[in-house]
């Protein structure tokens, strides 16, 4: 795109979850835009994604209300892809693979994944806490 999204007060970095029940479906739509300013498009481009879980046969029918809020495009590209979800027994044969990538654009379900598998493969539950109060302490010194 040459422009950022409209609505957006001129933002180089958008994301917009459009709730299922708004748009009628069983799942969510998601809306990402980053710029150049992230150095992944050239100067004065921006590169922006709509993505949902496929829910009929016409997915570019589906993302229409998340391309709509795009405004003009200077080029736009599909794909789907099957997500696929591991079926072996993790604890008998000690193989341990995530499942593939889904439509959320924040990785929330990845992460949660990840964090899964950790606890799986070492049975303990990963502690992302961080005390900081060690870093305070030696900052202020």
């Amino acid at each position: 795109m040459s422009h950022p999204i409209p609505d957006t007060k001129d933002s180089h970095s958008v994301q917009v979850i459009l709730p299922q029940k708004q748009l009628g479906r069983k799942s969510d739509m998601y809306l990402f835009c980053c710029s150049y300013a992230h150095n992944v498009a050239p100067k004065g481009k921006y590169i922006a994604f709509v993505s949902a879980e496929a829910e009929t046969d016409n997915p570019e029918v589906e993302l229409k209300p998340g391309v709509d809020l795009l405004g003009p495009v200077d080029e736009i590209f599909y794909e789907t892809y099957d997500r696929l979800v591991p079926y072996n027994k993790s604890d008998a044969d000690n193989c341990f693979i995530s499942t593939s990538y889904d439509a959320t654009t924040h990785f929330e379900s990845t992460v949660t994944d990840v964090l899964a598998m950790y606890t799986k493969i070492t049975g303990k539950v990963l502690d992302l806490s961080v005390d900081l109060s060690s870093a305070s302490a030696s900052a202020e010194e």
